[in-house]
């Protein structure tokens, strides 16, 4: 690498850090009540937690001192081996099945989830591909369509599974990408149509995916079914005011929220926190987002903008999806809060991605 390496970003080391910090005290929190009936061990979800999280935090260090080149030079072979993992996924008895869906690989006491990982290796991949075809993107036959098969390839095994929130991140952050690098809006907007007949279609073949969107809309229409959810998440944010019920006194957790460790982790932040602890995790997320940017604008070549952006946007995207479902404003669609919600294949890939974006903060000049 031509450029001269610097300190890493620390604003953005500390943000996740305490984002992180926060997270392992809210799945302590948020769990143990449940752990403890499920296992007999208020501690089996905030152990295994933590694991991850100190793995992943090694993983972040690890990766920050490694130059983001690399990346480069691995995408085509991470994404081969993230499409094997995910056809793999989807052989009975090498895929494990949790609530309806077949996403996961079971690896001794642990597992873990092929999609999360495709994430990061499809931006590396179309971070390679943009950056070396930059100029044909503005043509849909030779720069758009190329990209956005890849993609759509990927999305297709994604939704298998199902999963509809991971390959919804997925198609987001690439589509933002490609939108950066300068694909025409006109070509955006005729995809974007089809794009929204196909999410329709998917909607409608598949009975559950109806209910969430009628629940969306009316969650009181079904509140023992569909809406369920929705409704234990608005009675655990609304009670919490502006300071909270206070630290592990969240009343949702006792059985009423299903698993409120993993997606719905916010309501119990803004039931025991209240408004005060919610605004202090999203202005956090948002000090990540801003520090993010920053460091794709001053990296030193496309490629390093490219991974930069779709890193963040990545992020920004989840978070977006996450905060909305459990306050209501979208539908259900199995989202983790990146850093907070309980999940190892998640919790580890958000901290290793983070550690690309530190090694690129090295060479950025912002």
């Amino acid at each position: 690498m031509a450029a001269k390496k610097t300190a890493p970003d620390y604003i953005l080391i500390i943000a996740t850090l305490l984002l992180l910090g926060i997270g392992l005290i809210m799945v302590y929190s948020a769990s143990a009540v449940w752990a403890d009936y499920k296992f007999d061990d208020s501690f089996f979800f905030a152990k295994r937690q933590l694991l991850f999280a100190a793995i992943g935090v090694a993983g972040m260090f690890f990766i920050m001192n490694l130059d983001y080149w690399s990346w480069r030079t691995w995408a085509k072979l991470l994404v081969i081996i993230c499409f094997v993992l995910l056809a793999a996924v989807l052989v009975p008895g090498i895929g494990m099945v949790r609530n309806g869906s077949r996403s996961w690989i079971g690896i001794g006491a642990f597992s873990i989830q092929p999609s999360e990982f495709m994430k990061f290796a499809m931006i590396a991949f179309l971070a390679k591909y943009l950056s070396e075809n930059q100029k044909k993107i503005t043509s849909f036959r030779k720069g758009l369509v190329p990209s956005l098969a890849l993609v759509f390839t990927a999305f297709g095994m994604i939704m298998l599974q199902p999963d509809l929130g991971t390959g919804t991140v997925m198609v987001g952050t690439c589509i933002v990408m490609i939108f950066a690098a300068g694909a025409r809006i006109s070509h955006f907007a005729g995809l974007g149509l089809l794009g929204l007949t196909g999410f329709i279609a998917l909607i409608l073949s598949a009975p559950y995916r109806i209910k969430r969107i009628t629940s969306f809309l009316d969650p009181w229409q079904d509140p023992l079914g569909s809406g369920f959810q929705i409704i234990q998440s608005l009675y655990a944010i609304g009670p919490g005011g502006l300071f909270g019920l206070g630290l592990g006194q969240s009343r949702q957790k006792f059985f009423y929220l299903p698993e409120p460790q993993t997606d719905f982790i916010f309501a119990i932040i803004s039931e025991e926190l209240g408004f005060i602890g919610g605004t202090i995790v999203l202005l956090l997320f948002s000090l990540l987002l801003w520090r993010g940017i920053k460091i794709a604008l001053g990296a030193p070549d496309l490629y390093g903008s490219f991974l930069a952006l779709g890193i963040i946007s990545m992020v920004a995207i989840q978070v977006m999806i996450n905060v909305g479902v459990v306050t209501g404003l979208m539908p259900v669609t199995g989202i983790t809060l990146p850093f907070l919600s309980y999940g190892g294949s998640s919790l580890t890939l958000m901290l290793m991605a983070v550690g690309v974006l530190l090694n690129i903060s090295r060479y950025s000049k912002y």
